[in-house]
């Protein structure tokens, strides 16, 4: 564990970690970049306070996933059930179908248990046993290099993701035996983003999984890069074009958002990336 010292008199930040014997010295400013760097670096070591057996467990990333996803879906759920009462949420929803009702989130909800619980806790454990080290970093990231491995991961998952899924609909035996089932339902809902096969649900873990490991991110970096990935794939399937949505809060990043995935599931071909669309737009498959 890190420990810190403030002096006044010579306006400088201490950080001596414990398993070195030299003290690191910055200068605490009230500049945004030392600010960033101590925030961030309190964030880790309170994060990582006694919990190291936690963060190193090759049942982490299948439970953080599962919980995340969980989580980052709550608010849609509401979202639906207000949409029973409200005609401006209902005016938010995509197509002509209504929002689905609570049966069909309790259907979904035992799917992706049921997938989580047989494909992917297993397996991704086994290759988390297998490849992680077994030590944390004792110092967290800049921010600077947090935000470039997160954003470089989103481009790599982006480009990996749109091979895969114009694969799964370009040969017919993949989209019988992996991806059919994600397309099922007609009526889009937020835990949709990862109803899928237990081999198509696996296999999206393990591309954000490699991902992470070509980019060789920091932990810190990989959980928001999960964090962010859950919820931009939430957001996608929610069924609502909604105004704080990220493609209308961020426009110059060239994302689709759920406008952009509702014209796959409902033509059934092209939109094959996840969040942009310039793939799509440089090989044709682009739909409106």
């Amino acid at each position: 564990m890190e420990i810190y010292g403030f002096s006044r008199e010579q306006s400088t930040f201490k950080l001596q970690a414990e398993d070195t014997n030299s003290s690191l010295f910055l200068p605490c400013r009230s500049d945004n970049v030392v600010m960033s760097a101590c925030v961030l670096q309190g964030l880790w070591d309170l994060v990582r306070l006694g919990q190291e057996r936690l963060l190193v467990s090759p049942y982490l990333p299948a439970c953080w996933a599962f919980l995340t996803h969980l989580s980052l879906c709550a608010p849609f759920f509401l979202l639906d059930l207000l949409s029973l009462s409200s005609a401006r949420v209902r005016s938010w929803r995509l197509g002509a179908l209504p929002a689905p009702g609570v049966r069909h989130w309790l259907e979904c909800l035992m799917r992706l248990t049921r997938r989580y619980m047989v494909w992917v806790l297993p397996v991704t454990a086994l290759l988390q046993w297998a490849l992680r080290g077994p030590e944390l970093p004792h110092k967290a990231p800049s921010c600077v290099r947090l935000c470039a491995e997160v954003g470089a991961c989103f481009l790599l998952f982006d480009a990996l993701f749109f091979v895969w899924h114009y694969s799964m609909h370009r040969f017919p035996w993949l989209y019988r035996n992996i991806h059919q089932e994600h397309h099922t339902s007609k009526a889009l809902v937020a835990l949709a983003a990862q109803d899928s096969s237990g081999p198509e649900l696996l296999s999206l873990l393990l591309l954000a999984l490699l991902c992470v490991r070509l980019v060789d991110c920091h932990p810190l970096s990989e959980a928001m890069f999960h964090l962010l990935n859950s919820w931009a794939a939430v957001e996608d399937h929610c069924g609502y074009d909604l105004p704080w949505g990220l493609h209308r809060l961020f426009p110059a990043l060239g994302l689709g958002g759920a406008p952009f995935h509702q014209a796959h599931h409902t033509k059934h071909s092209g939109n094959y990336a996840p969040y942009f669309t310039h793939w799509d737009r440089l090989f044709g498959t682009y739909k409106h």
